[in-house]
Protein backbone atom coordinates (compact mmCIF):
# COMPACT_ATOMS: atom_id res chain seq x y z
CA UNK A 1 0.00 0.00 0.00
CA UNK A 2 1.21 3.59 -0.66
CA UNK A 3 2.82 6.00 2.00
CA UNK A 4 -0.15 8.34 1.34
CA UNK A 5 -2.84 5.76 1.12
CA UNK A 6 -1.76 3.79 4.84
CA UNK A 7 -3.74 4.87 7.47
CA UNK A 8 -1.91 5.84 10.96
CA UNK A 9 -2.14 3.58 13.82
CA UNK A 10 -3.98 4.96 17.25
CA UNK A 11 0.16 4.85 18.86
CA UNK A 12 0.90 7.23 15.98
CA UNK A 13 -2.11 9.53 16.29
CA UNK A 14 -2.01 9.41 20.46
CA UNK A 15 1.28 10.15 20.32
CA UNK A 16 1.29 13.11 17.86
CA UNK A 17 -2.00 14.47 19.44
CA UNK A 18 0.10 14.55 22.84
CA UNK A 19 3.12 16.16 21.37
CA UNK A 20 1.16 18.78 19.54
CA UNK A 21 -0.87 19.54 22.52
CA UNK A 22 2.25 19.86 24.84
CA UNK A 23 4.39 21.75 22.45
CA UNK A 24 1.60 24.58 22.52
CA UNK A 25 2.04 24.11 27.09
CA UNK A 26 -0.96 22.31 27.77
CA UNK A 27 -1.17 21.15 31.29
CA UNK A 28 -0.58 17.16 32.36
CA UNK A 29 -0.45 15.33 28.89
CA UNK A 30 -1.65 12.03 29.79
CA UNK A 31 -1.92 9.21 27.29
CA UNK A 32 -4.49 6.20 28.99
CA UNK A 33 -4.37 2.74 27.24
CA UNK A 34 -8.03 1.91 27.63
CA UNK A 35 -7.96 -1.23 24.44
CA UNK A 36 -8.14 -3.54 27.68
CA UNK A 37 -11.53 -1.76 29.68
CA UNK A 38 -13.03 -0.94 26.64
CA UNK A 39 -14.02 -1.75 22.69
CA UNK A 40 -14.43 1.42 21.46
CA UNK A 41 -11.18 3.15 21.33
CA UNK A 42 -7.88 2.33 22.05
CA UNK A 43 -6.72 5.37 23.91
CA UNK A 44 -7.59 8.92 25.09
CA UNK A 45 -5.02 11.51 25.21
CA UNK A 46 -5.73 14.09 27.81
CA UNK A 47 -4.46 17.73 28.77
CA UNK A 48 -6.12 21.16 30.05
CA UNK A 49 -5.42 24.66 28.84
CA UNK A 50 -5.72 27.46 31.09
CA UNK A 51 -8.32 29.41 29.32
CA UNK A 52 -10.57 29.30 26.41
CA UNK A 53 -8.19 30.40 24.20
CA UNK A 54 -5.80 27.96 25.05
CA UNK A 55 -8.44 24.95 24.62
CA UNK A 56 -9.05 26.42 21.32
CA UNK A 57 -5.22 26.52 20.36
CA UNK A 58 -4.72 23.13 21.73
CA UNK A 59 -7.38 21.65 19.52
CA UNK A 60 -6.56 23.70 16.64
CA UNK A 61 -2.85 22.00 17.21
CA UNK A 62 -3.88 18.62 17.76
CA UNK A 63 -6.22 18.80 14.26
CA UNK A 64 -3.30 19.78 12.68
CA UNK A 65 -0.86 17.15 13.65
CA UNK A 66 -3.13 14.42 13.30
CA UNK A 67 -4.15 15.57 10.17
CA UNK A 68 -0.59 15.25 8.90
CA UNK A 69 -0.89 11.65 9.48
CA UNK A 70 -3.70 11.97 7.11
CA UNK A 71 -6.77 11.26 9.84
CA UNK A 72 -9.49 13.76 10.94
CA UNK A 73 -11.87 14.00 13.62
CA UNK A 74 -15.07 11.45 12.66
CA UNK A 75 -16.79 13.34 15.71
CA UNK A 76 -15.85 16.89 17.40
CA UNK A 77 -18.12 18.19 20.63
CA UNK A 78 -17.55 20.66 22.96
CA UNK A 79 -15.95 23.27 20.39
CA UNK A 80 -18.66 26.39 21.06
CA UNK A 81 -17.74 26.90 24.82
CA UNK A 82 -14.56 25.96 24.48
CA UNK A 83 -14.17 23.85 28.28
CA UNK A 84 -14.01 20.35 27.45
CA UNK A 85 -13.64 19.70 23.75
CA UNK A 86 -13.61 15.83 22.58
CA UNK A 87 -12.07 15.15 19.40
CA UNK A 88 -12.96 11.45 17.98
CA UNK A 89 -10.67 9.53 15.92
CA UNK A 90 -12.24 6.58 16.28
CA UNK A 91 -8.97 4.33 17.76
CA UNK A 92 -8.20 7.33 19.42
CA UNK A 93 -10.53 9.69 21.93
CA UNK A 94 -8.49 13.46 22.59
CA UNK A 95 -10.18 15.41 25.23
CA UNK A 96 -8.91 18.75 25.17
CA UNK A 97 -10.45 20.26 29.25
CA UNK A 98 -10.50 23.90 30.79
CA UNK A 99 -8.12 23.21 33.81
CA UNK A 100 -11.39 23.40 36.51
CA UNK A 101 -13.67 21.24 34.01
CA UNK A 102 -10.94 18.67 33.99
CA UNK A 103 -10.91 18.42 37.80
CA UNK A 104 -14.71 17.91 38.03
CA UNK A 105 -14.71 15.31 35.55
CA UNK A 106 -11.50 13.84 36.58
CA UNK A 107 -10.98 11.14 33.92
CA UNK A 108 -7.86 9.84 34.74
CA UNK A 109 -9.80 8.79 37.97
CA UNK A 110 -12.87 7.10 36.05
CA UNK A 111 -10.21 5.42 33.80
CA UNK A 112 -7.39 4.32 37.26
CA UNK A 113 -7.28 0.71 35.44
CA UNK A 114 -6.37 1.94 32.33
CA UNK A 115 -2.49 1.83 31.86
CA UNK A 116 -0.97 5.48 31.16
CA UNK A 117 2.32 6.05 28.25
CA UNK A 118 4.99 7.23 30.39
CA UNK A 119 5.92 11.16 29.13
CA UNK A 120 9.25 12.71 30.28
CA UNK A 121 7.37 16.18 30.85
CA UNK A 122 8.40 17.87 27.86
CA UNK A 123 6.08 16.60 25.41
CA UNK A 124 8.21 14.13 23.91
CA UNK A 125 6.93 10.16 24.39
CA UNK A 126 9.42 8.33 26.88
CA UNK A 127 7.54 5.38 26.37
CA UNK A 128 5.19 5.26 23.05
CA UNK A 129 3.94 1.81 23.94
CA UNK A 130 0.30 1.63 24.15
CA UNK A 131 0.79 -2.21 24.99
Amino acid sequence: MPASERRADSREIAVAAARAAADKQALDVTILDVSGLIVITDSFVICSGTSDRQVKTLVEEVEKAVRDLGERPVRREGEADAHWVLLDYVDVVVHVFAQEEREYYDLERLWSDAPRVAWNGSGRAAAASLD
